[in-house]
């Protein structure tokens, strides 16, 4: 992997907007990004990996912990990141070894993120709410 910051930044923005397209158009996702523009969260996530990646650091928001302190995220709707993450690196990128290291860097956010009920959220400011969007595709028991 040896990309000029210019490519690299190319290539990690290009798998961004692939990805976004699909979060904003899944009937889950969509409903916990329903708060922020996606322009906004595309530019702060390509400024985090193209950072992750050994690029220019222009990331300044909130560590990933800090920033979903008020997202409730369970493991299901993680690996339902994930698998939406993978599909969309590989429709976006032909580098093998760019997914796997991008896979591996988001793998190791789970867990900061990733919580067992949304009893361990906490506001981020007072003005916040925690959000809690339960699976839309599993069945009533």
């Amino acid at each position: 992997m040896n990309y000029s910051d210019e490519e690299l930044y190319s290539l990690v923005n290009k798998a961004v907007k692939v990805f976004y397209d699909k979060v904003y158009e899944d009937p889950w996702m969509k409903e916990v990004f329903k708060v922020i523009k996606q322009e906004i969260i595309e530019s702060q996530q390509t400024d985090f990996m193209v950072a992750a990646f050994g690029g220019p650091k222009r990331y300044c928001g909130r560590s990933p912990k800090d920033a979903h302190l008020h997202i409730f995220v369970d493991d299901e709707m993680w690996d339902h990141r994930e698998r939406t993450l993978e599909l969309s690196l590989r429709e976006a990128l032909t580098d093998e070894e760019l997914i796997t290291k991008w896979l591996r860097i988001d793998e190791a956010f789970r867990h900061a993120i990733v919580r067992k009920n949304a009893g361990e959220c906490s506001k981020r400011y007072a003005g916040d709410e925690i959000i809690n969007v339960p699976a839309p595709f599993k069945k009533a028991a």
